[in-house]
Parts: C-alpha cells; sequence; structure tokens
C-alpha cells in the first residue's frame, strides 16, 4: 500500500461526516502479559487503513470544516533510552511519507490539546470507532467517550465504525494484488506441509514447515493463528493445540493464511497424512469439493449476501445425500457446523457491511465448505477466497492443490 491509498481512504471517510466533526482514531497499545512482558502489539485495523502506521500509543485527528480538512497524527517522542531497550520510534517525515499526514504533535500533548480544542467552539462532534468487540476491554475509543462525556457534556458523540466498515467491504486493486501475492506465500506453505507429511508427525511439526516458508518471503506471522490438527483433533473448529500426533490414515486439516501488506489470506485444505484418501475420505472430499466448485460457478454480482451460506449449504447437503451420508436437510447441521462464507482482507474475519446487501465487484471472501463425520472420525474443511468480479468471480487461491488426485499427486512425488 502506498500514502495514496491512505489519504483516498480518510477522504472517503470525511465525506461521509458533517463539518464542524473531530475524528479521532487510536492505534492501540499491547496489553500486559506478565510482570515485565506486553503481549505482542497490534495496531487497531482501522486505524491502519487510514494511516499506514504501525506505532503503538499513536492517535489520528482530523477536524473536517467546509472546504478543508486539519489532519494531525500524535507520535511518541523521540526518547534514546527508552528507544534502546523497545525499539527504534517512527519519525515525522517517515510517517508523513507512509500516511501522507503532514502535521504532527508529541502524544504526551495529545489531550491537552484536545481540550483547547474543543473548548474552542469549532467542535460540534465528535467521531470515536465504538467497535463493540473491544467494549469490554475498555479500548480508548470508550475511554475518551466517557472523558469527553464528562469533562465536555455539550459535544456530541458519534460513531464512525459502521462507515468504516463499507469502506472496507469493497476492495482496491492495490488489496487485490496483495491478496493475490499472500496466495502464492500460502501456497507455497501448504504444499510445504503436503511435503513432510507423513504418519506419525505431530501438528507442531506442520506447523513449523508452515512458519518456515512463510518467513522465506519475509513474512514472519501468519494472517491470524493457524489452524493445524489431525485425526480427532479435527473435530475442534478452531484447534490450535499442536500437540497431537498423525496416525496413519487420519486426516490433516489445516485452516491457514499468509499476510502481504497487511492484507490477508484464509484457505483451508484436508489430505490423509498417509498421502492416500481412503474409500470414506474420498466420498466426504469429493462432496465438499463439488460444493466448492459449483459455488465458484454461480458466485456473480447481484446475488444477496445472506443466501450465499444457505445456497453452499443446500448444495453440499444434495451432494451428501447422493453419497448415502444424509437423508433429510434437517440433518446437515450433524455435517457442516459452520458457515460457509465470511469476507477478508485487514482482518482475517474482515470488518465489512454486508447485511441486506448483494455481492458486488470487489467483495473478497471466503467459500468455506467443511464436513465433519464424527462416526468415521473424518473431519475436514475445503476453503478458498473469492474474487467477485464484473460478471462473475475468481478464485485467487485456486493455485493450491485442491483436487483429490491432485493432492494425491502431489504427495505422491
Amino acid at each position: 500500500m502506498n500514502r495514496e491509498f491512505y489519504a483516498e481512504n480518510r477522504k472517503t471517510l470525511y465525506r461521509s461526516v458533517e463539518p464542524g466533526s473531530l475524528v479521532i482514531l487510536f492505534s492501540g497499545r499491547a496489553p500486559r502479559k506478565t510482570s515485565d512482558e506486553d503481549y505482542p502489539y497490534f495496531t487497531n485495523r482501522n486505524f491502519l487503513y487510514l494511516t499506514g502506521i504501525e506505532q503503538a500509543n499513536t492517535v489520528f485527528t482530523a477536524l473536517v470544516g467546509d472546504d478543508e480538512c486539519q489532519e494531525k497524527l500524535y507520535i511518541l517522542p523521540p526518547d534514546f533510552l527508552k528507544e534502546r531497550w523497545t525499539g527504534r520510534r517512527i519519525k515525522e517525515q517517515e510517517a508523513q511519507d507512509i500516511s501522507g499526514i503532514t502535521e504532527y504533535g508529541n502524544v504526551e500533548q495529545f489531550e491537552e490539546e484536545l481540550g483547547v480544542l474543543l473548548r474552542s467552539g469549532n467542535v460540534k462532534q465528535v467521531y470515536l470507532d465504538f467497535d463493540e468487540a473491544f467494549r469490554q476491554d475498555g479500548s480508548d475509543a470508550f475511554r475518551m467517550a466517557a472523558k469527553i462525556q464528562e469533562n465536555w457534556p455539550y459535544i456530541q458523540l458519534k460513531d464512525i465504525h459502521m462507515q468504516l466498515r463499507r469502506q472496507r467491504t469493497i476492495k482496491k486493486p492495490c488489496e487485490i494484488e496483495a491478496m493475490k501475492k499472500a496466495a502464492t506465500i500460502t501456497k507455497a506453505g501448504i504444499e510445504a506441509m503436503m511435503r513432510a507429511s507423513k504418519p506419525g508427525m505431530y501438528e507442531y511439526q506442520y506447523k513449523a514447515e508452515f512458519d518456515y516458508t512463510l518467513a522465506q518471503y519475509g513474512v514472519l506471522a501468519p494472517g491470524f493463528p493457524s489452524i493445524i490438527s489431525a485425526g480427532d483433533n479435527n473435530f475442534c473448529i478452531h484447534y490450535n493445540g499442536y500437540r497431537g500426533q498423525a496416525k496413519d490414515g487420519d486426516m490433516i486439516l489445516n485452516d491457514v493464511g499468509a499476510i502481504w501488506d497487511y492484507e490477508i489470506n484464509d484457505v483451508s485444505r484436508g489430505w490423509p497424512c498417509n498421502g492416500k484418501f481412503t474409500e470414506r475420505q474420498k466420498l466426504l472430499y469429493q462432496c465438499a469439493y463439488n460444493t466448492s466448485e459449483h459455488m465458484f460457478s454461480i458466485l456473480k454480482p447481484g446475488i444477496p449476501m445472506a443466501e450465499v451460506d444457505q445456497i453452499a449449504r443446500r448444495y453440499n447437503f444434495e451432494q451428501l445425500k447422493a453419497a448415502g451420508v444424509c437423508k433429510s436437510y434437517d440433518e446437515i447441521g450433524t455435517y457442516m457446523w459452520h458457515g460457509g462464507a465470511h469476507h477478508v482482507g485487514f482482518d482475517v474475519h474482515d470488518v465489512v457491511d454486508v447485511k441486506g446487501r448483494m455481492t458486488e465487484p470487489g467483495m473478497v471472501f471466503c467459500v468455506d465448505i467443511g464436513i465433519y463425520h464424527e462416526e468415521w472420525g473424518i473431519g475436514f474443511r475445503v476453503e478458498d477466497n473469492c474474487l467477485i468480479t464484473e460478471n462473475g468471480c475468481q478464485c485467487i487461491t485456486s493455485g493450491v492443490p485442491k483436487k483429490l488426485e491432485d493432492i494425491e499427486a502431489f504427495m505422491g512425488r
């Protein structure tokens, strides 16, 4: 992403608010882990979407007027001793090159300057990012709202969160290119696991193969915690124990994704650890594969987004019924445990706005077909990323081995 990307995101945001509005967003901070250690820092995704700045304790403000907007980024001041211990702090010119923001301040003076601004009479309302997912954690936005209500009760508080969701729903060309790059890295990581796969291998060894491959591309952490499991552990949808051992004949389930330029992939594949599907594994895998291929053949603009999951479930039911697994649609919940579509982007379950919307060009979401047959001890999912185009759709993760025959051939080399 370049600074034009972030600047355009901000301009779109400003068009959604009234003159006399002050927009405030926070980069966040790492929570405490132990008495002398924090958890790894992770930048607030909406803050990142607007600025491109990855630094804790940073604040962005924008005073929107009739014809102009005064943007300001409050950053940590230089501190030789602290930087020696915790790393170099971003400087104004560097931040400007990334974000396109030209005015800067010391974050330690932010609240003092905010008070002056709110007392000036130039601000009628303050927009904050009220993401309900962070209310219980007492995020900076909710803390700031409480402070404004207490000290400046005449200032109206408004929520910018839904507008940011709307903007993030449609991906720009540079975002799609970053996703495609991430897809090539994800492919390499999954293929590395397939090459190494064998009975007796531990889940953490599969994970090590994936992580090592990503590191060769400069990706030091995946886009989300990898789900890699074997055998009975496949029946925990968001499993992350990595302690299980693959027994001969077990299916390996992986739900993984690389990240590139902040854009995330989410890909799932299932394969037998010994490289050869049993007859029952073939039967179920083919049902999931057929359903996935069907979805990519019909998805196009104009389909109610809320119906995508239902279309996948009904088609998969017909596959399972033909295979003799299901008799009635009422039974589908026994074998399909989760939804079949979620958007991806800056978050793996991207924060978007699709309520009541049709599929549109530029949307990117997962087609995620999972089958879990506990009686047979077989659980896996087949998941790819779908880009809606002007006339149809494109699978941007299609390079990862997917056909049953292709998986066996790849693992048999």
